[in-house]
Formats: C-alpha cells, sequence, structure tokens
C-alpha cells in the first residue's frame, strides 16, 4: 500500500513542477508548516526508494568463492575469498544470425588459504593475497580471467619445535617462517545465471615467496571451485 502511494507519488513530482504540486496534491486549508513537512517527509521516502533502484549494494557487487588450492600430488587445501565489483563494460555488435554481447569487468579480489601435506603432515602453510582481477564473458556464460596479487603474505607452519636458550629447552610457539608473496592466476569459467551457484572456476596459479634463502622461490598451483553470492535472487 505504501509503495504504491510512494511510485504515485514519484510520477506525479516527474509530472508538476513544485508551484503546481503546492496547491494539487495537498488541501489549500492546511497550514504551510504542515504542508511543507509533509512535502519533505513523503520527498525522503521517494529519494531513498529510487536510491536503492538505482545504486547496487554492497552485496548486490559481492560474490564469494570456495574451492580447492594446491598441486594434487602431495599439497592440498581450501581457498576461500571474495570479488567485489569495480568497474563494468558491455558491448554489443550485431552480427547477421543473432546479437554479440562481451562484458568486461575489474573486480577487487581478497582470499584466504590453507594448504598441507597431509600423508606426511609437512608443508603445512596458510597464505592470503589481495589484488585485481579482469574478467570476460561472453554471452554464453564463459568466461576468462586474469588475476593479479601484488600484496600476497605466506606463513609456513612448522611441526612441533624446540630451541635451546643457555641450559634450557623451550617449545617454539606457532614455529614457521613469513614471505612476502604476490602470485599470478590466469583461468577460465562459467557465469551460472539464476543459481545459487554464481559461477564455477579453474585457475592456473604462480605464487612467489621471498626472501627464500637470500633469493625467490615459485610455487604452481591449481584452483577450482565455485562462486557465490548471499543476496536472494528476486
Amino acid at each position: 500500500m505504501l509503495s504504491t502511494f510512494i511510485n504515485q507519488y514519484a510520477t506525479l513530482i516527474k509530472k508538476l513542477n513544485f508551484k503546481h504540486l503546492f496547491f494539487v496534491v495537498l488541501p489549500k486549508t492546511i497550514t504551510m508548516n504542515k504542508y511543507i513537512f509533509i512535502f519533505l517527509f513523503f520527498s525522503v521516502l521517494v529519494l531513498n526508494a529510487q536510491d536503492k533502484t538505482t545504486h547496487p549494494s554492497f552485496l548486490d557487487r559481492t560474490e564469494f568463492t570456495v574451492g580447492y588450492s594446491g598441486n594434487i600430488i602431495w599439497n592440498n587445501g581450501l581457498n576461500f575469498g571474495a570479488e567485489y565489483l569495480w568497474k563494468e563494460k558491455v558491448k554489443k555488435k550485431e552480427k547477421k544470425r543473432k546479437e554479440k554481447v562481451i562484458t568486461q569487468q575489474l573486480l577487487l579480489n581478497g582470499n584466504l588459504a590453507f594448504t598441507n601435506n597431509f600423508a606426511a603432515n609437512t608443508d603445512a602453510a596458510i597464505f592470503t593475497n589481495y589484488g585485481l582481477i579482469w574478467r570476460r564473458t561472453n554471452i554464453k556464460g564463459k568466461q576468462i580471467s586474469i588475476e593479479f596479487n601484488p600484496l600476497g603474505y605466506y606463513r609456513s607452519l612448522l611441526p612441533e619445535t624446540y630451541e635451546v636458550s643457555g641450559d634450557d629447552v623451550k617449545k617454539v610457539f606457532l614455529p614457521g617462517r613469513s614471505y612476502y608473496a604476490p602470485s599470478l592466476s590466469i583461468g577460465i569459467g562459467k557465469l551460472r545465471k539464476g543459481k545459487k551457484l554464481t559461477g564455477r572456476y579453474i585457475n592456473l596459479n604462480i605464487m612467489w615467496r621471498a626472501p627464500y634463502n637470500g633469493g625467490i622461490i615459485d610455487t604452481i598451483s591449481l584452483q577450482y571451485g565455485f562462486r557465490f553470492g548471499l543476496k536472494k535472487n528476486k
């Protein structure tokens, strides 16, 4: 009931200027103070309703990811992330039989992962990366993406470790090493419109760790998983 009235009021605002509105919407018997208050009140409601329809919310522009991360052979784990749509450009081209639509996106990306050699309980690590994704989607939903993460932190987790200090032997709290770890990924995927799982992806990832024994070491891994949104589909 209220939403219908607001929509009708919004239509009236567009058709009438303020001078006409003062005399058409409200009776002349209402005092000027009441008139101004009611006018401003409904104007705020209209602007707020229009703002919600024209500006997507944070959840509208954000998707979350969950999937596998590792090299399959000895190092395996899980990767959790989020992607926020920063910019989007849609190109349309007319062809003989159908219209060609290409969507290009720039997304802000962040992830957190844990990997381990579960057979030997070695090579355990936690790492996180932050950067930018370029993604191209065609009309069939097929996607190509390039992800560059200049910000990265890698923490190796060693087994139970002790250190000798004088005559004392102490257990080391959270033994391991920290590295600066940027990464680069190239992958393909599939958009699933109207589904709870909005897409799937598979990426080939390379990560650099420094300093490692005075230099840099690279690690190649495979990432496979799904995207999903928290906002309910209308």
